[in-house]
Order: structure tokens, then C-alpha cells, then sequence
């Protein structure tokens, strides 16, 4: 092979190499990386919250976690739920999430950041 071949094949290798790494760079963030289980359990649960027409309610509610997606990675919302959820346990289990002030700025920063998200997507939080 001539070096003008071995610098050619050379030259490919490199840039074939560093392909992936440059577009990796480039690529957008997904947005969409929430377990399709977490969705749907989201989902169902803001539809139960706010009845009405199923079709209509399934897309804002969709929506919502959509928009919460786009702010927050799964793990963060993961956090915010579970510390949100857990806040109800009654008794002294219960008192250990209420009295832990990190977990109340989750459930406040959760609250927050659903209660945005449902407004733009259309959903009345003021009604029950």
C-alpha cells in the first residue's frame, strides 16, 4: 500500500472514529426518557384528579408530564414524587419526610412545576 493510501485510510479511520463523539455534541437533549410504566402511571393518576371528557383529558394530561419532562430528568422527578407521595404517611414514618425541609423544597418545587405544566396545558387547577 502507498503512503498516500496509508494516509487516506488513515485520515477515514480518524474521522469515522470521531463521528459519534461530534454527534453526540450536537445532538439535542431527549426529552422523552421517562419509563414508558412512569408515564402511563402519571397519566392515569391526573386523569382520575380531573374527570372529564377521557380522549380530551388523556392529551392535557399527557401534555403536562410532557412539559414536566422537558424541565426536570427522570431521576429528579422520581425524587420529587416519591418524596411527594411519601409526605402522606401518617404517623411517626410520616413525620420523618414532613419534618426533612429537603424534602419539603422537593414537594414544593414538584407542586410548582405540575402546577405550570397543567396551566399551560390547558387544565383548570382551581377546580375539584
Amino acid at each position: 500500500m502507498s503512503p498516500h493510501h496509508r494516509f487516506a485510510l488513515s485520515l477515514c479511520l480518524m474521522l469515522a472514529a470521531a463521528a459519534p463523539a461530534a454527534l453526540a455534541k450536537t445532538k439535542a437533549p431527549r426529552v422523552n426518557d421517562y419509563p414508558t410504566i412512569d408515564r402511563v402511571t402519571y397519566v392515569q393518576s391526573c386523569m382520575r384528579q380531573h374527570p372529564g371528557n377521557s380522549y380530551e383529558m388523556l392529551s392535557k394530561c399527557a401534555c403536562t408530564l410532557d412539559k414536566i419532562a422537558s424541565q426536570v430528568p427522570f431521576a429528579e422527578f422520581e425524587t420529587m414524587v416519591t418524596a411527594t407521595n411519601a409526605n402522606s404517611i401518617g404517623g411517626e414514618r410520616g413525620n420523618e419526610i414532613r419534618d426533612a425541609e429537603i424534602l419539603q423544597k422537593e414537594i414544593r418545587r414538584f407542586r410548582e412545576l405540575q402546577t405550570a405544566s397543567k396551566k399551560s396545558c390547558f387544565i383548570d387547577v382551581d377546580a375539584k
